[in-house]
């Protein structure tokens, strides 16, 4: 595996990895961005700013904890310390997928916790503008789900931004999981 690092944070990509990539949109030199690493579950684009990333892991092992929620795969030792991994596809409630070549785990700092979210694929490293950014409408996080914080149409696709505060903290995990939906009344 090879190892690079941005401002203290280490990425990796193994030796069949062509599809982790540092993508840069040029812009002038008065233009405020972030930077966020852009990944893949079921297809979808999402983004997590890159300061709360740690670094980026191919899991060699999981170790699987008895009675805990469906979308938590275990927990692993890396490095010396034991973090949860949190399968993103499970916590979103979509059909899991047995890991593959592409499948990674990025190491995520929610407060003082660190933890590892699995995901089908990393793409990039990803520079947005900030008028780039849409903020979430209403009608997103109208149902607790605070933890999509924006948009961006970075060429062909539109890239879901992530709060990993809001989508990993303790107490909206399970509201991530199954969210309140409006019932409707018998007519």
């Amino acid at each position: 595996l090879n190892s690079y690092g941005h401002g203290g944070r280490r990425f990796i990509s193994g030796p069949n990895d062509r599809r982790v990539y540092q993508l840069l949109v040029p812009m002038p030199e008065t233009t405020h961005s972030s930077q966020f690493v852009g990944f893949e579950v079921d297809g979808q684009h999402y983004a997590f700013q890159i300061e709360q990333i740690q670094e980026i892991v191919i899991l060699d092992q999981v170790t699987q904890t008895p009675q805990v929620a469906e979308y938590i795969e275990g927990v692993s030792n890396l490095r010396g310390s034991i973090i949860p991994i949190i399968n993103l596809r499970k916590l979103f409630g979509l059909e899991p997928k047995p890991a593959d070549g592409e499948t990674r785990t990025i190491v995520v700092n929610v407060g003082e916790q660190t933890m590892g979210c699995t995901v089908d694929a990393v793409r990039q490293v990803i520079r947005i503008p900030e008028e780039s950014i849409q903020p979430a409408p209403d009608t997103v996080t109208a149902e607790g789900a605070n933890y999509v914080f924006g948009f961006a149409k970075l060429e062909d696709s539109l890239v879901i931004l992530l709060d990993i505060d809001e989508l990993l903290s303790a107490d909206r995990l399970d509201q991530v999981r199954s969210p309140t939906l409006p019932t409707e009344s018998p007519s």
